[in-house]
């Protein structure tokens, strides 16, 4: 069950609140094949879980980028400017749309009294701009990213970080994310982790248990009315 002094909810962006699946397709324009698009941002993931493990850090945009330029020359029979391609990719992330279960969900969580905040490993101008498309803007009281504290999600200085630009004691905030690994970081770190359960997907034995469980934005704010 959620916390009940619960004050603060923070969110991940990529694939938690945004659909990245329109970024196959990209895949496809530049001549690689769609699937290539979940090695690609799995990758992505790795190298700057890596580069904050070493205790470096580089922007999501950079580490994206070369993750494009190593990828690509693996494309059996595959030609073409690398530049221009990965800049095709890449793109598209500030074209993408929200989830559909967000809108509804997120209007309930911000009039049931919830301050809601984002943290990304990505741009948080990308994220302030995908829910100003959405009509969320007036929702969200901050937009925030790793390159506050120079570490990625999970780790524990990036939701540190959160808490106090938030001016909150982690226990009273909850990290909603689509991603184990982060629900785990922010539990790790003092905070509650709910862990949004799309397209089926089965959580790790390994990670810490989630705070809450649930299917989409909307039953989480069902869950903590």
């Amino acid at each position: 069950m959620p916390r009940q002094n619960t004050s603060l909810l923070v969110f991940d962006v990529n694939e938690t609140l945004s659909d990245m699946s329109p970024l196959q397709s990209r895949f496809t324009e530049i001549g690689a094949p769609p699937h290539m698009f979940r090695l690609w941002f799995a990758g992505v993931l790795r190298d700057g879980f890596a580069l904050t493990a070493a205790g470096s850090f580089a922007p999501f945009s950079a580490v994206a980028r070369e993750g494009l330029r190593a990828l690509l020359p693996s494309v059996p029979g595959w030609s073409g400017d690398i530049e221009q391609a990965a800049g095709r990719v890449l793109d598209g992330l500030s074209g993408l749309e929200v989830h559909p279960d967000v809108p509804d969900g997120i209007r309930a969580l911000h009039e049931s009294g919830f301050r809601l905040v984002t943290m990304t490993n990505g741009s948080s101008e990308l994220s302030e701009r995908l829910l100003g498309r959405a009509g969320l803007a007036d929702c969200f009281e901050n937009h925030l990213d790793v390159s506050g504290p120079r570490r990625w999600k999970p780790a524990r200085a990036a939701y540190q970080y959160v808490v106090e630009q938030a001016g909150v004691r982690p226990h009273e905030a909850v990290l909603v994310a689509v991603h184990p690994w982060d629900v785990d970081g922010a539990q790790r770190a003092g905070l509650g982790g709910a862990w949004l359960r799309r397209e089926g997907a089965e959580y790790p034995e390994v990670m810490l248990p989630p705070t809450c469980t649930v299917e989409n934005i909307r039953e989480l704010a069902d869950a903590l009315a």
